[in-house]
């Protein structure tokens, strides 16, 4: 543990998406901090697999929840579970994603709706979710990662960095709307992560050679510097910060 952020100890987080990847190193980092965690996926193995690894680090567990977020009234039900069982959610992070390739040409009606829904709309639900408990509970926080790809105008899944980009519209309407109820908005913006998923898709020699040319800092970017900026944002440590948009992505130019 690099840095101990004391007010996040005890602190009940939901995470979406943290099965694996940047979401997994997400958990991770907040049961190191001794948050009480709950996150929801659709891997059950990978998810197993994450929690038998805190559990070997001796970080506190956290709570795996089976969940399809392509199912609004699912994650509502979930949320509202976690609510009435434990108490209200303390933090938010919408961090479920799927950036799968495609071409123009191939995407049908249906394909672009299913896109918008793994990669959009359950940020939207999931903080109307959690709104009223964090308003009952005197505030929160609530990050939602992003994605550079629509920023650097990455081309090859429009229908994916299309939604990214709506993620920045949220983050902004949410934190005007919610921030007189003291709860604070940001999202965290990934550059290219060097996820297992990213390292076996599309991680070669060529696309190596392309990312360190790029890059400023000729490293590459891991879950856990992810992972790092949203414990930031999550703790008092950052209680100015609001309604940003914070990109960490080595400094791709």
């Amino acid at each position: 543990m690099k840095v101990k952020y004391y007010d996040l100890e005890n602190k009940r987080v939901f995470i979406t998406g943290g099965g694996s990847g940047i979401g997994a190193s997400i958990v991770e980092h907040f049961c190191e901090q001794g948050s009480e965690v709950y996150f929801i996926d659709i891997n059950d193995d990978e998810s197993k697999k994450l929690i038998e690894s805190i559990k070997n680090k001796n970080y506190r567990l956290p709570t795996y929840i089976k969940c399809d977020l392509l199912n609004i009234k699912e994650l509502q039900k979930t949320i509202a579970d976690i609510i009435s069982d434990k108490g209200p959610i303390n933090i938010l992070i919408n961090n479920a994603a799927n950036d799968t390739r495609h071409k123009i040409d191939d995407v049908t009606e249906e394909y672009w709706n299913e896109r918008m829904n793994v990669n959009l709309r359950h940020f939207f639900f999931s903080v109307q979710s959690v709104k009223k408990s964090m308003i009952d509970n005197g505030g929160g926080v609530i990050i939602n990662m992003g994605s550079t790809s629509w920023m650097i105008g990455q081309g090859g899944m429009a229908a994916y960095t299309a939604a990214k980009s709506g993620v920045v519209g949220l983050t902004r309407s949410f934190a005007r709307d919610l921030g007189e109820f003291n709860i604070r908005v940001n999202s965290v913006v990934p550059g290219w992560v060097m996820t297992q998923r990213q390292i076996d898709l599309w991680l070669n020699e060529e696309s190596e050679k392309e990312l360190m040319k790029r890059q400023c800092l000729k490293e590459k970017l891991m879950p856990k510097e992810l992972a790092q900026t949203v414990l930031f944002f999550s703790s008092e440590q950052s209680s100015g910060c609001t309604n940003q948009s914070y990109v960490v992505d080595k400094g791709w130019l």
